[in-house]
């Protein structure tokens, strides 16, 4: 059996990262048995979660890992799409990944007030110094992606073209491309519901909210994904609006 070493349940969601919601989606989307187990960054091969354990051979990174499952299981995750959805496919998780999940990188860090409610968590009963190391490292990293040298409104206006891209791809369907789920809906789903959280407060959760198929589509693969967590999202966000 598949060991995937995660995050575990946090912040109002049933996995607190979404590369982990990721891999635990595309598990379920490929019917594989596994056993889920919190770990630490540092227990990974890559010094990142999430990583799983087949047989004893350790894998890290959601995308490798995802390849490991396909080239190993016979998945297709991408199954029914033709090679141009696929290159689509590949672009829109590398924004989803590369882009708006920095952004909300830095809304969960980075503010005081969500710090505080959230990531400060992982530090109850560790010396100050260590918060501290941990917060300067998210820093460095927010800067060495680009997204801590723009202002406050430039990120916004990031996040929301990202967002609208998003909602413009999925238009009306139940999925990003028709009426099965892929790879990159497990992708898009993850970074989404961390965006979502109603525990976080900040401009780029309000902005989310502002396109109702996405908070829909968010609201749609909880239920399917993980029927028995109670996702609290507002109800009155839940209507299939168009964006």
């Amino acid at each position: 059996m598949i060991t995937l070493y995660g995050a575990g349940e946090g912040f109002g969601l049933p996995e607190i990262s979404p590369y982990v919601m990721k891999t635990e989606v595309q598990l379920k989307m490929a019917g594989l048995a596994y056993r889920k187990i919190r770990a630490r960054p540092d227990e990974s091969p890559k010094g990142q979660l999430p990583f799983i354990d087949a047989g004893g051979l350790r894998i890290a990174d959601s995308t490798f890992i995802r390849g490991y499952l396909e080239r190993s299981y016979g998945v297709d995750f991408d199954e029914g799409l033709d090679a141009a959805q696929r290159a689509q496919a590949w672009a829109i998780e590398r924004m989803a990944e590369n882009q708006l999940c920095w952004i909300m990188v830095a809304e969960r860090w980075l503010e005081p007030e969500n710090f505080a409610k959230g990531p400060a968590q992982f530090f109850e009963g560790a010396p100050a110094s260590v918060r501290a190391s941990a917060l300067e490292n998210v820093r460095r990293n927010v800067l060495a992606v680009g997204i801590g040298r723009h202002t406050e409104l430039e990120v916004v206006a990031l996040a929301v073209r990202s967002l609208a891209a998003i909602s413009t791809i999925l238009g009306d369907k139940p999925y990003l491309f028709g009426a099965r789920p892929c790879g990159a809906d497990a992708t898009v789903f993850g970074v989404l519901a961390g965006v979502l959280t109603p525990v976080f407060e900040g401009e780029i959760r309000r902005r989310a909210e502002g396109f109702g198929n996405l908070v829909a589509y968010v609201d749609r693969l909880m239920a399917q994904f993980y029927s028995g967590f109670a996702w609290d999202l507002d109800a009155s966000l839940r209507t299939p609006v168009a964006a």
